[in-house]
């Protein structure tokens, strides 16, 4: 048998798969527990978490573009959703299906703080917990990786389609 074939598609999704994933990790706990993080007793510890989730929804408030019950929504569901994504396409079960996600939310970010951006918004970007200011590096960030998740996605859908390399030739392609 021969083994199968290292080829770029196969690297932008390694690639795609290790940078996101780790980014959406860290993003999420970041988000959770680096700011304020308490762990003398579970009561310091859900203060802590309490305040950042605070922290968070306030500047996911200075974007002004959602209601209060959708900013409240956003900032307690995305940090954990960050989290599980991350785990589940470092994981690699599926997943053209968790990029195809990831690329979603990475592009409704980059609509975002684009948009922020030109509108010469003086908030903070809330993409790692602790107070960033809104630059056109963080756009030009939000861009890069918002490409490569675009990349690692298309490759991992004409992957799945691809008859695998170690599979058995049929009889039809044989003859």
């Amino acid at each position: 048998m021969q083994s199968a074939p290292f080829n770029l598609s196969r690297l932008v999704i390694w690639t795609g798969r290790l940078l996101l994933g780790g980014i959406f990790i860290f993003a999420g706990y970041s988000k959770l527990f680096a700011p304020n993080l308490y762990t003398q007793s579970y009561l310091m510890f859900k203060l802590g978490l309490l305040m950042n989730l605070s922290n968070f929804e306030n500047q996911v408030r200075s974007y002004n573009l959602l209601p209060d019950s959708g900013v409240w929504f956003v900032a307690h569901a995305l940090p954990p959703a960050e989290i599980v994504l991350g785990l589940l396409v470092l994981v690699g079960w599926r997943v053209r299906y968790w990029l195809t996600i990831v690329t979603a939310i990475l592009g409704g970010f980059f609509v975002v703080v684009t948009r922020a951006y030109l509108l010469h918004l003086e908030i903070d970007c809330g993409c790692f917990g602790k107070p960033e200011p809104l630059t056109g590096w963080t756009v030009i960030r939000d861009a890069a990786l918002l490409a490569l998740a675009v990349a690692a996605t298309l490759f991992a859908y004409r992957e799945a389609r691809a008859e695998h390399p170690w599979a058995a030739a049929s009889p039809e392609r044989a003859a």
